[in-house]
């Protein structure tokens, strides 16, 4: 008879510096050194609303609100191995990238940027990552 592996820990990340979760899903999971982030989008988490004064403020909170969700998990952003960034408009790539690269100057992880027909709340941008210990 095979043994099972034990279940591996799973720790919730939660932290009111980034904007709670809008469905049945965690801000982030660390799992043993891995810890994985669900996507964020550019609600400012002091007061719940949107920043919709273009794709470069858009950007700038997602990044933040990720960064807080990192620094809850005693990470940051030189931890981060991979990102996934949807847009609504492919065409803001240019300008997305110019922020983002604000937060991944040396080594930046490895990343897909994708277009898409809709993200939650009307927003332009969303972006999740992976981080490890």
């Amino acid at each position: 008879m095979r043994r099972q592996a034990a279940p591996t820990a799973r720790t919730r990340i939660k932290t009111p510096l980034a904007p709670a979760a809008i469905g049945p899903y965690s801000q982030a999971l660390l799992v043993d050194n891995t810890l994985y982030c669900s996507g964020q989008i550019a609600i400012d988490p002091k007061t719940g609303h949107l920043i919709d004064e273009g794709i470069e403020a858009e950007t700038e909170r997602v990044l933040e609100n990720l960064g807080a969700v990192l620094k809850a998990a005693g990470m940051d952003f030189r931890h981060v191995v991979r990102c996934t960034v949807y847009l609504i408009d492919i065409n803001d790539y240019a300008q997305m990238n110019e922020v983002y690269a604000r937060y991944f100057s040396e080594a930046p992880p490895a990343r897909e940027a994708v277009q898409v027909a809709a993200l939650p709340r009307g927003v332009r941008v969303e972006i999740s990552c992976i981080a490890v210990r």
